[in-house]
Protein backbone atom coordinates (compact mmCIF):
# COMPACT_ATOMS: atom_id res chain seq x y z
CA UNK A 1 0.00 0.00 0.00
CA UNK A 2 0.94 3.60 -0.93
CA UNK A 3 1.79 6.14 1.72
CA UNK A 4 -1.31 8.47 1.11
CA UNK A 5 -3.88 5.31 2.10
CA UNK A 6 -2.05 4.66 5.00
CA UNK A 7 -2.32 8.55 5.75
CA UNK A 8 -6.35 8.30 5.43
CA UNK A 9 -6.58 5.57 7.50
CA UNK A 10 -4.50 7.05 10.42
CA UNK A 11 -6.58 10.12 9.86
CA UNK A 12 -9.85 8.36 9.74
CA UNK A 13 -8.53 6.61 13.16
CA UNK A 14 -7.62 9.76 14.66
CA UNK A 15 -10.71 12.04 13.62
CA UNK A 16 -12.72 8.56 15.34
CA UNK A 17 -10.43 8.45 18.53
CA UNK A 18 -13.34 9.91 20.41
CA UNK A 19 -16.84 8.73 20.44
CA UNK A 20 -18.44 10.61 22.77
CA UNK A 21 -16.80 14.11 22.09
CA UNK A 22 -18.51 13.64 18.09
CA UNK A 23 -21.55 12.75 19.65
CA UNK A 24 -21.84 15.73 21.59
CA UNK A 25 -21.21 17.86 18.55
CA UNK A 26 -24.01 15.67 16.33
CA UNK A 27 -26.14 16.61 18.83
CA UNK A 28 -25.83 19.91 18.18
CA UNK A 29 -25.91 19.95 14.66
CA UNK A 30 -29.08 18.07 15.12
CA UNK A 31 -30.45 20.85 17.77
CA UNK A 32 -29.93 23.78 14.98
CA UNK A 33 -31.30 21.33 12.30
CA UNK A 34 -34.49 21.87 14.46
CA UNK A 35 -34.24 25.40 14.77
CA UNK A 36 -33.15 25.99 11.18
CA UNK A 37 -36.19 23.72 10.17
CA UNK A 38 -38.61 25.71 11.76
CA UNK A 39 -37.57 28.50 9.69
CA UNK A 40 -37.53 26.88 6.23
CA UNK A 41 -40.93 25.44 7.16
CA UNK A 42 -42.27 29.04 7.51
CA UNK A 43 -40.59 30.50 4.87
CA UNK A 44 -42.34 27.50 2.68
CA UNK A 45 -45.38 27.94 3.81
CA UNK A 46 -45.54 31.38 2.83
CA UNK A 47 -44.11 30.89 -0.67
CA UNK A 48 -44.90 27.04 -1.42
CA UNK A 49 -42.50 25.13 -3.85
CA UNK A 50 -40.42 27.96 -3.90
CA UNK A 51 -37.20 27.37 -6.47
CA UNK A 52 -39.07 24.02 -7.04
CA UNK A 53 -38.58 22.64 -3.63
CA UNK A 54 -41.52 21.57 -1.72
CA UNK A 55 -41.88 21.72 2.10
CA UNK A 56 -40.55 18.32 2.33
CA UNK A 57 -37.82 19.06 0.10
CA UNK A 58 -36.57 22.09 2.52
CA UNK A 59 -36.92 20.07 5.48
CA UNK A 60 -35.08 17.12 4.30
CA UNK A 61 -32.17 19.90 3.02
CA UNK A 62 -31.92 21.40 6.38
CA UNK A 63 -30.79 17.84 7.81
CA UNK A 64 -29.04 17.35 5.71
CA UNK A 65 -27.04 19.83 5.80
CA UNK A 66 -26.15 20.08 8.78
CA UNK A 67 -24.86 15.98 8.67
CA UNK A 68 -22.88 17.73 6.58
CA UNK A 69 -20.94 20.76 7.69
CA UNK A 70 -17.96 18.05 9.75
CA UNK A 71 -17.43 15.96 6.36
CA UNK A 72 -17.41 19.22 4.09
CA UNK A 73 -15.86 21.46 7.20
CA UNK A 74 -18.09 24.43 5.96
CA UNK A 75 -16.64 26.51 8.80
CA UNK A 76 -13.39 25.85 7.20
CA UNK A 77 -9.97 25.83 8.73
CA UNK A 78 -6.99 23.19 8.24
CA UNK A 79 -4.52 22.29 10.90
CA UNK A 80 -1.96 23.13 8.02
CA UNK A 81 -2.29 26.61 9.02
CA UNK A 82 -0.86 26.40 12.15
CA UNK A 83 2.34 24.37 10.69
CA UNK A 84 2.74 27.14 9.14
CA UNK A 85 2.32 29.65 11.29
CA UNK A 86 4.85 27.58 13.71
CA UNK A 87 7.48 26.76 11.04
CA UNK A 88 6.52 22.97 11.33
CA UNK A 89 5.46 23.09 7.93
CA UNK A 90 9.26 22.47 7.03
CA UNK A 91 8.81 19.21 8.46
CA UNK A 92 6.33 18.35 6.33
CA UNK A 93 8.13 19.40 3.29
CA UNK A 94 11.18 17.37 4.26
CA UNK A 95 8.90 14.43 3.92
CA UNK A 96 9.27 11.87 0.64
CA UNK A 97 5.50 12.46 -0.38
CA UNK A 98 3.89 16.09 -1.15
CA UNK A 99 2.65 18.52 0.36
CA UNK A 100 -0.43 18.88 -1.29
CA UNK A 101 -1.11 15.14 -1.48
CA UNK A 102 -0.35 14.69 2.34
CA UNK A 103 -2.61 16.82 3.24
CA UNK A 104 -5.46 15.83 0.96
CA UNK A 105 -5.26 11.98 1.81
CA UNK A 106 -5.29 13.36 5.33
CA UNK A 107 -8.93 15.93 4.77
CA UNK A 108 -10.25 12.68 3.24
CA UNK A 109 -9.40 10.59 6.27
CA UNK A 110 -10.95 13.28 8.69
CA UNK A 111 -14.03 13.46 6.22
CA UNK A 112 -14.79 10.19 6.54
CA UNK A 113 -14.44 9.90 10.38
CA UNK A 114 -16.37 12.99 10.71
CA UNK A 115 -19.46 10.97 8.45
CA UNK A 116 -19.46 7.84 10.29
CA UNK A 117 -20.14 9.55 13.45
CA UNK A 118 -21.75 12.87 13.23
CA UNK A 119 -23.67 12.18 10.13
CA UNK A 120 -26.40 9.61 11.24
CA UNK A 121 -28.10 11.27 14.08
CA UNK A 122 -28.88 14.70 12.49
CA UNK A 123 -30.98 12.43 9.38
CA UNK A 124 -32.56 10.28 11.53
CA UNK A 125 -34.02 12.96 14.11
CA UNK A 126 -34.75 15.23 11.20
CA UNK A 127 -37.04 11.79 9.17
CA UNK A 128 -38.64 11.25 12.66
CA UNK A 129 -40.20 14.23 12.59
CA UNK A 130 -40.79 15.34 9.76
CA UNK A 131 -41.73 14.32 5.96
CA UNK A 132 -38.58 13.11 4.28
CA UNK A 133 -37.46 12.80 1.27
CA UNK A 134 -35.15 9.68 0.81
CA UNK A 135 -33.29 8.82 -2.32
CA UNK A 136 -33.22 4.89 -4.27
CA UNK A 137 -29.98 2.89 -4.42
CA UNK A 138 -29.02 4.58 -7.64
CA UNK A 139 -29.81 8.18 -5.88
CA UNK A 140 -27.37 7.14 -3.11
CA UNK A 141 -24.40 6.14 -5.20
CA UNK A 142 -25.11 9.23 -7.45
CA UNK A 143 -24.80 11.48 -3.95
CA UNK A 144 -21.92 9.65 -2.40
CA UNK A 145 -20.14 10.70 -5.73
CA UNK A 146 -21.51 14.14 -5.25
CA UNK A 147 -20.35 14.24 -1.71
CA UNK A 148 -16.73 13.05 -2.27
CA UNK A 149 -16.41 15.65 -5.23
CA UNK A 150 -17.87 17.93 -2.31
CA UNK A 151 -15.13 17.06 0.08
CA UNK A 152 -12.49 17.88 -2.92
CA UNK A 153 -13.67 21.51 -3.53
CA UNK A 154 -13.76 22.09 -0.07
CA UNK A 155 -10.30 20.85 0.31
CA UNK A 156 -8.84 23.09 -2.13
CA UNK A 157 -10.70 25.77 -1.08
CA UNK A 158 -9.11 25.56 2.89
CA UNK A 159 -5.75 24.36 1.17
CA UNK A 160 -5.35 27.67 -0.68
CA UNK A 161 -6.45 29.46 2.65
CA UNK A 162 -4.49 27.73 4.10
CA UNK A 163 -0.96 28.53 1.99
CA UNK A 164 -1.78 32.12 2.00
CA UNK A 165 -0.28 32.11 5.21
CA UNK A 166 2.98 31.73 3.77
CA UNK A 167 2.29 35.43 2.71
CA UNK A 168 0.10 37.20 5.26
CA UNK A 169 1.51 35.34 8.39
CA UNK A 170 -2.35 36.23 9.68
CA UNK A 171 -4.84 34.44 8.56
CA UNK A 172 -8.18 35.71 10.65
CA UNK A 173 -9.15 38.24 8.50
CA UNK A 174 -9.22 35.96 5.51
CA UNK A 175 -10.77 33.19 7.20
CA UNK A 176 -13.70 35.52 8.46
CA UNK A 177 -14.15 36.33 4.98
CA UNK A 178 -14.14 32.86 3.34
CA UNK A 179 -16.49 31.84 6.18
CA UNK A 180 -19.01 34.59 4.88
CA UNK A 181 -18.90 33.27 1.35
CA UNK A 182 -18.89 30.14 2.68
CA UNK A 183 -22.52 29.66 4.59
CA UNK A 184 -23.57 32.58 2.12
CA UNK A 185 -22.92 30.96 -1.12
CA UNK A 186 -22.81 27.24 -0.22
CA UNK A 187 -26.47 26.79 0.43
CA UNK A 188 -25.91 26.13 4.45
CA UNK A 189 -28.06 29.11 5.75
CA UNK A 190 -30.74 29.38 3.05
CA UNK A 191 -31.11 26.71 0.08
CA UNK A 192 -29.70 28.46 -3.04
CA UNK A 193 -32.69 27.69 -4.70
CA UNK A 194 -34.50 30.63 -3.01
CA UNK A 195 -32.35 33.09 -4.34
CA UNK A 196 -33.63 35.71 -6.68
CA UNK A 197 -32.46 36.05 -10.21
CA UNK A 198 -28.80 36.97 -11.40
CA UNK A 199 -27.80 36.30 -7.45
CA UNK A 200 -29.25 33.04 -7.86
CA UNK A 201 -27.32 32.45 -11.33
CA UNK A 202 -24.13 33.72 -9.76
CA UNK A 203 -24.18 31.77 -6.48
CA UNK A 204 -25.00 28.02 -8.22
CA UNK A 205 -22.06 29.25 -10.53
CA UNK A 206 -19.22 29.43 -7.77
CA UNK A 207 -17.64 26.72 -6.50
CA UNK A 208 -18.96 27.36 -2.48
CA UNK A 209 -22.60 25.36 -4.50
CA UNK A 210 -20.31 22.50 -5.08
CA UNK A 211 -19.72 21.89 -1.35
CA UNK A 212 -23.27 22.11 -0.46
CA UNK A 213 -26.12 22.32 -2.96
CA UNK A 214 -25.08 20.43 -5.41
CA UNK A 215 -24.37 17.31 -2.96
CA UNK A 216 -27.98 18.02 -1.79
CA UNK A 217 -29.96 18.59 -5.17
CA UNK A 218 -28.42 14.91 -5.80
CA UNK A 219 -30.17 13.27 -2.83
CA UNK A 220 -33.12 14.93 -3.73
CA UNK A 221 -33.45 13.44 -7.16
CA UNK A 222 -33.52 17.16 -8.62
CA UNK A 223 -30.61 15.98 -11.23
CA UNK A 224 -31.17 12.98 -13.77
CA UNK A 225 -29.75 11.31 -16.64
CA UNK A 226 -27.79 14.68 -18.41
CA UNK A 227 -28.54 17.18 -15.83
CA UNK A 228 -26.74 14.26 -12.94
CA UNK A 229 -23.81 14.55 -15.23
CA UNK A 230 -23.36 18.04 -15.45
CA UNK A 231 -24.12 18.63 -11.88
CA UNK A 232 -21.02 16.33 -10.89
CA UNK A 233 -19.20 17.79 -14.27
CA UNK A 234 -19.15 20.88 -12.15
CA UNK A 235 -18.13 19.64 -9.33
CA UNK A 236 -15.22 17.99 -11.11
CA UNK A 237 -14.68 21.21 -12.80
CA UNK A 238 -14.13 23.00 -9.77
CA UNK A 239 -12.15 20.61 -7.80
CA UNK A 240 -9.99 20.20 -10.79
CA UNK A 241 -9.07 23.88 -10.87
CA UNK A 242 -9.03 24.55 -7.23
CA UNK A 243 -6.62 21.53 -6.49
CA UNK A 244 -4.36 22.74 -9.54
CA UNK A 245 -4.17 26.29 -8.47
CA UNK A 246 -3.36 24.50 -4.92
CA UNK A 247 -0.05 22.83 -6.22
CA UNK A 248 0.65 25.76 -8.05
CA UNK A 249 0.84 27.84 -5.08
CA UNK A 250 2.29 25.24 -3.38
CA UNK A 251 5.20 25.56 -5.63
CA UNK A 252 5.42 29.47 -4.93
CA UNK A 253 5.04 28.98 -1.33
CA UNK A 254 8.24 26.37 -1.39
CA UNK A 255 10.17 29.04 -3.19
CA UNK A 256 9.41 31.37 -1.02
CA UNK A 257 10.06 29.13 2.27
CA UNK A 258 14.02 28.84 0.92
CA UNK A 259 14.53 32.05 -0.01
CA UNK A 260 13.99 33.20 3.43
CA UNK A 261 16.07 30.75 4.86
CA UNK A 262 13.03 28.48 6.14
Amino acid sequence: MGVFPWVTWFAFRRHTAYPLGSAAEALTNTVFGFIRASVLIGLWRARPHLGGYDQADAVTFCFLTQALIGPVQIFGGMELTQRIRSGDVAIDLYRPAGLQGWWLADDLGRAAGSLALRGGPPMVAGALVFPFHWPGPGGLAAFAAALALGVLVSFGLRYLMALAVFWLHDDRGLNAVALVMSLFFSGMIVPLVAFPGTLGTVARALPWAAQIQVPADVFLGKHSGAGLAGALAFQAMWAAALIGAGHLLTRAARRRLVIHGG
